[in-house]
């Protein structure tokens, strides 16, 4: 159980602001943190890392690592910790990342077959892929078995295929490992599928906390489907208009009237919902 109360003053996208937290999270709970950038999502994870000071009290399995003005150091907090740029050393095998944090050869095999990484062990960082570079990373971040494993958006620079793939595996060494996980995310299918538990911050302050299905599905009424995307182009064939719309890496065309028309503005976001629909799914 991590019981965390924090206040820290940081100067965000709007200006000067209050981060400030009031959590419980559970043993084992994997949990998505979420919002526009400058909200404090990257902050919070480095002040349970220890790496900013901070008012408050941070607590891990009745643990104080944080109480008053007295803060638990670095290296005795139980954390794994994977950045967006791996920073795994480039003179080091990929095995001997891995033994640099621990020297358990068994527990490095196992995380390197789990992962699909055994037969480019003896490989230097700059001979793999970004994909490979981020296993290895998530893989050293494991090698103590860690009480907490933070994760600051370490899918964001991959491909859809390799980022899918990634998220299968962080999620089978999520369930052995029973890690509690915490990690800053930008994008919904990738929360929705690893995450039980979604934090939303704005400004500083959590304006949302649930589900991923109770926080992220915008439906209203009796809206069957609800997506947001951004303006790209507002075409005129023959008698109507037609919109394009980018939603995610797809691009969408909706009719809409003329008065929609004239009041939507190039890059302005919007909502595309609809209710009398019947989906069909098919296999790309």
């Amino acid at each position: 159980m991590i019981k965390l109360n924090i206040n820290k003053t940081l100067h965000g996208a709007e200006g000067v602001m209050n981060l400030h937290a009031n959590l419980n999270i559970k043993k084992g709970e994997f949990v998505a943190l979420s919002g526009k950038s400058g909200s404090g999502k990257t902050t919070l994870l480095r002040i349970l890392a220890g790496l900013e000071e901070v008012k408050g009290s941070i607590k891990v399995d009745e643990q104080a690592w944080l109480e008053n003005d007295k803060s638990l150091p670095v290296q005795k907090r139980e954390i794994g910790f994977v950045f967006q740029d791996y920073a795994l050393f480039e003179n080091m095998t990929v095995e001997k990342n891995l033994l640099f944090v621990k020297n358990d050869k068994k527990l490095a095999q196992h995380l390197l077959e789990l992962t699909e990484l055994d037969s480019l062990k003896n490989r230097y960082p700059n001979s793999l892929s970004g994909g490979q570079k981020q296993r290895v990373s998530i893989c050293r971040a494991l090698m103590k078995k860690p009480k907490i494993l933070l994760l600051d958006e370490p899918l964001s620079a991959l491909d859809p295929t390799m980022r899918s793939k990634l998220q299968n595996e962080l999620l089978s060494l999520h369930k052995e490992f029973h890690t509690t996980t915490i990690m800053v995310s930008h994008d919904p299918s990738e929360i929705y599928r690893l995450a039980n538990r979604i934090i939303v911050l704005q400004n500083g302050k959590v304006i949302n906390d649930g589900s991923p299905k109770d926080v992220l599905l915008k439906t209203q009424g009796s809206q069957k489907f609800s997506f947001e995307g951004e303006l790209l182009d507002i075409k005129k064939i023959d008698v109507i208009y037609v919109a394009i719309v980018a939603i995610g890496q797809q691009l969408v065309e909706v009719v809409v009237s003329s008065s929609e028309a004239k009041n939507l503005l190039l890059g302005d976001k919007v909502n595309l919902s609809t209710k009398a629909f019947v989906p069909m799914i098919t296999q790309n």
